[in-house]
Parts: structure tokens; C-alpha cells; sequence
């Protein structure tokens, strides 16, 4: 029974579960979760069913993941980090235990989520998947001529990295005009790098040397004296009576803010050296990372930055053409991860792309790939929304990949949107009925079939789809881009039409984003709003980064006669023990530190004199603990109600204005930087997959919102996958054919009606395709 539930299509399985359900409980076929209060759980409890695809649903901040994520993997992962000795542990991350009242019948979880996999340079696709370290071994039993083991292949061992670039590929260079400013004098403020203004230490440094004239140009500097200035390496000058260590402007720039154990905290410095360090490819290796004798070593005409620098789906062919019987295990085993990264829809990336330039969907699959081949089974597999970039093409695979997981025996729990993943559940979870304190309840559990005739907010939208236009908006002019050759583009020329909503379209990897975000972000009047992350400490939040702080600070100080600094927990209002943050960092020793919140403060980040000072009758922590659909009603008219309705229009309504920003999703940073644009005069929005994390009932209002602006004299360019943004669109242009070296052509550009029309393309099929579902057919006025 349990593998005819497994195999059989959507609803059949949900009624296979369904009846498992009644029988699991007796025999711990069931994660039972028992009080949950995590966030905004409301004290759920519910039966999760081991080794089958259970999908969890509902509005943004209804709780999804404080329930999957929050509640089910952490304690998970908290138990086996258990097990270890304390030794160990210190070296581990401190998880605290979730707010639930019992969890029983867990197994192992393993997190596969959005988060970028760092910026390390060193870390590449390659070095991520093992395909690297594989590579590497195929080419030190087989490269001619021999050079050594598979560590002489490696750009990370100093035995195989080039000696110029130490492996990186690149080198770093100084902009001097970054530095200073050759019209004026030292005495004049010439030196432009943080800390060496005029009369600083390191100014006097310069000025006191007797090198030079402190009242000369610098344009006119002697040669020699340029030189000096600088380049001269650490030298001790007599000043007087006092002896002095002088070293050239470039050199202590280099020793201060660029040394390889030293990472530039203050952002004003950070900012200094993004702008005055520049990269060029390393001339030695050519960008290749390695020496010359791992680039002279071939297998079959090939070196291996060679075979790094592939496309995957074309180095997989490569690979299958090595036929020495000594390697055929590690070639069957590379070309098993090869196939499994096209088979997700990474196809179009090489081993040798940074890690750390994947996009949160992009990273995801690159680590789901690390799973698919493993022997564990009986594992708790949580994944955040692995349709995230996704083509509605390259859906369908990410599908059956996530059975193939269950298949095995594993529990997959999945956190997603797109009625796609949900329509292949076992089991479905639906949260709700709201978001933040109007959510936290479960209100369904079963399979799909009951979930549409559930009569949630999911269920009713399941099967909703968006019509086109019935008459299009006209352009007011064109956004001209020519020649546009970034990564896989082809010499593209294409016309955005201003004044409509233009959707870019296309497979993941077909150059959408080389396109947009490599051509316009430098234009004038053209605002970008992507899912980057915001630049911010723990301690900021929604009401700090949107500037709503400060008529809410203003409002306190006038309703109670005292100055505004007192409502800022990062100033003079701040609980003197926590420092403002609410919570007390304790260093354990060998144990590892944990985070309690602070005795004093009670985690309100205020003094007590402070929260004595209130608002219409709510103190300043209470104020902050409200969502921003709560403070829309106290703040009912001023500056504070402007921005709150600008955050309730990206919908984010269910947002604390306290909550630090750390714990934002990507879809979260984008509609959260939207909403501070908002406010700016009419511009170019250029948005980034702004649906990522919205439910199906919030996709209408994004598409409202999107109209609103356009309305509003702006012109809206987005990239996006979603069929119902697609099908509300003024004008469409569509990129492929398919991916990497694939794609990176126009192959079409019109309204949606014609592309449904006339159109050929794997967009046109299934846009084609869901419009008819819904009975939707082209409506001629939309040409």
C-alpha cells in the first residue's frame, strides 16, 4: 500500500497518505508535532508523514517556515549537534531549542535552501559538487605529460596554483585617482583614503617626511617625488628630534586595508576599497588559475581549465569519450554528477563559476545535486522553494527530481508557491488564514484533491489564472540596447518599449539577466531592485532601513516632551545591558555561546525610564513589535502612514517593524527596497523575479501594484518566470533558445497575445498551455 501511494499520480497519493495517516500513528510512520509556538505558530499540532512529498503552503508570513524550517529540521539538526562532544560543539553554530511543547519521530534533517554559497573566490561549481576533485584525478592518471598527483591540478594547493595570481585568476590593482586628488596640494586635502584627512596621524605622516613639498600639487610632482609618494616601502626619517616610519601612500593603503587577514568592517571603508581596487585577469595563467606545467598536461587534446571552462552538458559529452579502463569508475562517477547538474537545469554553468555569482535558486540546485547520488535514505530533506528561477520548463525536472528523493525512502518537506510542486504532493500542509498574528493555524491538511475543495485561500487559488490584457498600453518611446555581448549573449540588439510593463522572459541560464542587468543599471533614471542582500547589523530593521523610525521617534518626543534619541534603541535610549539589541551573546568556552534575551530589558531593547513614555497608550517596544498592517491603523495619517501604506502595497504588510533584517528572504529585500523607491520621482523600475515568495493570492497584487506604477508615468521592466506576470504584460521579450551557449538570442519580442499566437518558443508552449487551462484564449485587442 505505501509504495502504490508513493508511485501514483497527485491525488491518488494524497488519498494513499490520507489512509496511512490512521495507521502511522501506531507504528512512528509520522513526525508528530505537538504545541508548536515558534514565531506566530498558534500552539499547532499536527501528523507529518515520513518518507512521502509533503508540500507546505499559505500566505507569506503564515508561518511555513517557522513550522518547517523554525520548528521540524532545527530541533532536528539541534539533537544531532548533541551527540557531539563539547569540543566539537564550540566549533558549531548554537541552535536553541524551538518553542514546541514535543517533536517525536525525527530523523536526520538535511537543509537545502536559498542561501548564496559565499563569496569565497576560491570556491567554485567544481570545487562545490566534487566534479572539480574528480577531474583532478582523471587528469593525474592520464595527463601527458605526468605532472603528479591530483593536487598539482588544483588551484587551492600551492603545488598546481599559479604563482602570480596564488590561484585567484585575477590580480588586484590600485585606481590612484581613488586616492587622490592630483589638482590639490597635501595641504589642500589631496589625499582622498579614509583616516588620512588633513591633520589626521597619517597625514602629518606624509606631510612631516620633508619628501616633498605639502604646498606643491601634486600634477606637479618630479618623478622621483611621485615615486615616493607612492610606492617607497617603510622607511625610518629623521623629523627633527623625532624618528618616524614613513612608507608610500600605496604601499600603507595596501598594509591598512588590503591585507589578506585584515576585512574592512566600517561600510565607509568597504565602499573605499570596492571603489579603488581593481581586478584584471592574472597575464601569467591568462585566468586560468594554474601553473604552467598543470596547463601543458592534455587528456585527449584537453587541459583541465580547459575542461572547467566548458559548458557542463558539453564537458559531460567530453568526459564520456575518455575510455581508459584505469579511470572508468571515477568517469562513470563524474559523469553521473555532470548529468545530474544538467538534469536540474544547470546545464549552462561551468565547473570553474564562482560559487559565490549563483543566484539563491542556482545555489539551491548546486547543493541538491550533492544529495541525489547519496546512499542515505530514511533522511528528512527540507527544501524553500526550489522552483526559484525556474523556467516552467526546467519545473517539471526539479519535479521529479524531489520524488526521486522520496523514491529512496526520505521525507521530503517542501516549502513552496507554485501549484506546479504542489499539484505532485502526497500531503499538503496549508497555513493561514493570514500572515504574522492573523496566521499560525493550520487550515488544511490531506492531499490535493481535498486542498481545492478546502475553500482555503490556497485551495481557491489553485487553479486561478491570470488572462491577458484585453488592450495593451501604447509606449511613450524606447530604451535602445545595442551590442549587448555579456557571458552568453550574442551581439543582442533589442528596443524596451517606456511607459508599459515590459516582461523578460526565457530558460534559466538564456541571458536574461546578462541582458537587463548588464546593460541598464547605469542609465539615468533607471532604478534597480533586486533580491541582493541589504547592507545592515542585526540591529536593523524594517523601520530603520525605510527611514518609518523617524516620524514614529518624532511622534513619541512630541507626545511626551523629551528628545527624540531616547526612542532609538542604537542611541540614548538603548537597555545599557544588551546594548539595544534585546538579546545577551554569552561566550560559553569550549561550549558553544549562546544568545539569551537580555534579563534587563526583558528583549524590549529599551530602558525601563524610556518605555514609561507612551503613544497613545503603547510604549515605543510595543510600537516596534507591531506588523506594519497593525501600525497602518495607529498611524492613520502623517509620514509614518505614507510609508507603512508603501510597505502594505508590496506586501509586506505582515512584516514586524522590529524585525532585524537578517531574517528576510530574498523576495522580502526586493519588495522592501521597492518600497523605499517608490518614493522617488518617475524612473525605470527594473525588477528581479519579484513573485519568489509571494503565495498565488499575492501575485494579483503585485500585479496591481506593478499597473500602479506604470500608470503613474514609470516604465516597469521585469524578469520573470511566472506565467501570471507574463500574461499581464504590455510587451514581452523572450530570450533563448535554451540555455548558456544555448541561448543569449532575442527570439521573440511582442504583446503576449501575439507570442501565444504565433510564437514557437518553450515560453510561447507553455504560456499557450495555461492560458487555455484557465480558458483564456488571445484576445485580439491585446495586439
Amino acid at each position: 500500500m505505501g509504495s502504490q501511494a508513493a508511485s501514483g499520480p497527485a491525488t491518488g497519493a494524497g488519498q494513499g497518505v490520507q489512509g496511512q495517516d490512521r495507521t502511522a500513528a501506531d507504528s512512528h510512520d509520522v513526525i508528530e508535532v505537538r504545541g508548536a509556538r515558534e514565531n506566530n505558530l498558534a500552539d499547532v499540532s499536527l501528523d507529518v508523514p515520513k518518507r512521502r512529498l509533503t508540500v507546505f503552503t499559505g500566505v507569506s508570513g503564515s508561518g511555513k517556515s517557522s513550522l518547517v524550517f523554525g520548528t521540524i529540521a532545527a530541533e532536528s539538526q539541534r539533537l544531532i549537534n548533541e551527540t557531539y562532544t563539547a569540543f566539537i560543539q564550540s566549533f558549531m553554530p548554537s541552535l536553541g531549542r524551538p518553542d514546541v511543547d514535543a517533536l517525536r519521530n525525527l530523523s536526520a534533517a538535511i537543509v537545502v535552501d536559498q542561501e548564496r554559497m559565499g563569496a569565497n573566490s576560491r570556491s567554485t561549481v567544481g570545487t562545490a559538487t566534487d566534479a572539480q576533485t574528480m577531474l583532478r584525478i582523471i587528469f593525474s592518471r592520464l595527463g601527458n605529460p605526468h605532472v603528479g598527483t591530483s593536487s598539482a591540478f588544483s588551484f587551492n594547493n600551492a603545488e598546481g596554483m599559479c604563482q602570480a595570481c596564488e590561484g585567484l585568476g585575477r590580480v588586484s590593482d590600485i585606481d590612484i585617482d581613488e586616492l587622490v586628488d592630483r589638482d590639490r596640494s597635501l595641504n589642500e586635502g589631496a589625499i582622498t583614503v579614509p583616516n588620512f584627512t588633513v591633520g589626521s596621524w597619517y597625514w602629518q605622516t606624509m606631510v612631516n617626511s620633508g619628501l616633498f613639498d605639502p604646498d606643491v600639487k601634486l600634477k606637479d610632482f618630479s618623478p622621483a617625488q611621485w615615486e615616493d609618494f607612492l610606492h617607497k616601502p617603510a622607511t625610518t626619517l629623521k623629523v627633527g628630534t623625532l624618528k618616524v616610519t614613513y612608507e608610500g601612500l600605496v604601499v600603507k593603503v595596501q598594509r591598512l586595508y588590503l591585507a589578506k587577514d585584515r576585512e574592512p568592517t566600517q561600510t565607509h571603508i568597504r565602499a573605499f576599497v570596492d571603489r579603488a581596487v581593481t581586478f584584471t585577469g592574472c597575464r601569467s595563467c591568462h585566468g586560468t588559475r594554474l601553473n604552467p606545467a598543470a596547463l601543458a598536461s592534455l587528456v585527449n587534446g584537453r587541459n583541465i581549465a580547459e575542461c572547467s571552462a566548458m559548458q557542463i552538458s558539453d564537458l559531460a559529452d567530453f568526459v564520456r569519450g575518455i575510455e581508459d579502463p584505469s579511470v572508468r569508475p571515477l568517469v562513470d562517477s563524474l559523469c553521473h554528477t555532470l548529468d545530474s547538474l544538467v538534469e536540474i537545469g544547470l546545464g549552462y554553468l561551468s565547473l570553474d563559476r564562482e560559487s559565490g555569482t549563483l543566484s539563491g535558486g542556482e545555489a539551491q540546485r548546486v547543493k541538491m545535486v550533492r544529495h541525489l547520488g547519496s546512499s542515505l535514505t530514511d533522511v528528512t530533506y527540507v527544501f524553500d522553494e526550489p522552483t526559484v528561477g525556474l523556467h516552467p520548463h526546467d519545473i517539471q525536472r526539479m519535479n521529479n527530481l524531489l520524488l526521486r528523493l522520496r523514491d529512496k525512502g526520505n521525507t521530503v518537506l517542501v516549502v513552496e508557491h507554485k501549484p506546479e510542486t504542489i499539484e505532485i504532493a502526497d500531503h499538503v500542509v496549508d497555513l493561514g488564514p493570514g500572515a504574522g498574528s492573523a496566521g499560525g493555524q493550520i487550515c488544511y491538511t490531506g492531499d490535493v484533491a481535498g486542498l481545492r475543495r478546502s475553500g482555503t485561500l490556497t485551495g481557491r487559488h489553485l487553479d486561478h489564472r491570470a488572462r491577458l490584457r484585453p488592450q495593451v498600453r501604447q509606449p511613450v518611446g524606447q530604451l535602445s540596447i545595442t551590442g549587448a555581448s555579456l557571458h552568453n549573449l550574442r551581439n543582442v540588439d533589442v528596443d524596451i518599449p517606456l511607459g508599459v510593463l515590459t516582461v523578460v522572459t526565457g530558460v534559466a541560464g538564456s541571458g536574461k539577466s546578462s541582458l537587463i542587468h548588464g546593460s541598464l543599471p547605469r542609465r539615468d533614471g533607471v532604478v534597480v531592485v533586486d533580491q541582493s542582500a541589504i547592507r545592515g547589523s542585526r540591529r536593523s530593521n524594517p523601520a530603520t532601513y525605510t527611514g518609518l523610525l523617524d516620524p514614529i521617534r518624532t511622534a513619541f518626543a512630541r507626545a511626551n516632551g523629551v528628545k527624540a534619541a531616547l526612542f532609538s534603541a542604537n542611541s540614548e535610549g538603548a537597555c545599557p545591558n544588551c546594548k539595544g539589541i534585546g538579546l545577551v551573546y554569552t561566550d560559553l568556552a569550549m561550549m558553544a555561546g549562546v544568545a539569551s534575551v537580555c534579563e534587563q530589558c526583558e528583549g524590549k531593547r529599551f530602558t525601563p525610564k524610556v518605555l514609561t513614555y507612551k503613544l497613545r497608550g503603547k510604549d515605543i517596544s510595543e510600537v516596534l513589535g507591531m506588523s506594519v498592517a497593525e501600525a497602518r491603523d495607529f498611524f492613520a495619517t502623517g509620514g509614518a502612514r505614507a510609508i507603512l501604506d508603501r510597505l502594505a502595497d508590496v506586501g509586506l504588510g505582515y512584516l514586524s517593524l522590529g524585525q532585524p533584517l537578517t531574517t528576510l528572504s530574498g523576495g522580502e529585500r526586493q519588495r522592501l527596497k521597492l518600497a523605499i523607491h517608490m518614493a522617488e520621482k518617475a524612473a525605470t523600475y527594473v525588477l528581479d523575479e519579484p513573485t519568489t515568495g509571494l503565495h498565488l493570492a499575492d501575485v494579483d497584487q503585485l500585479l496591481a501594484l506593478l499597473d500602479r506604477l506604470v500608470d503613474h508615468g514609470n516604465t516597469v521592466i521585469v524578469i520573470e518566470h511566472h506565467q501570471a506576470v507574463m500574461a499581464h504584460a504590455d510587451w514581452l521579450i523572450d530570450l533563448g533558445p535554451g540555455a548558456g551557449q544555448d541561448g543569449g538570442r532575442v527570439v521573440f519580442t511582442g504583446t503576449p497575445a501575439e507570442l501565444v499566437a504565433h510564437g514557437d518558443s518553450l515560453t510561447a508552449r507553455h504560456l499557450r498551455t495555461y492560458l487555455q487551462s484557465a480558458g483564456a484564449q488571445p484576445d485580439p485587442a491585446g495586439s
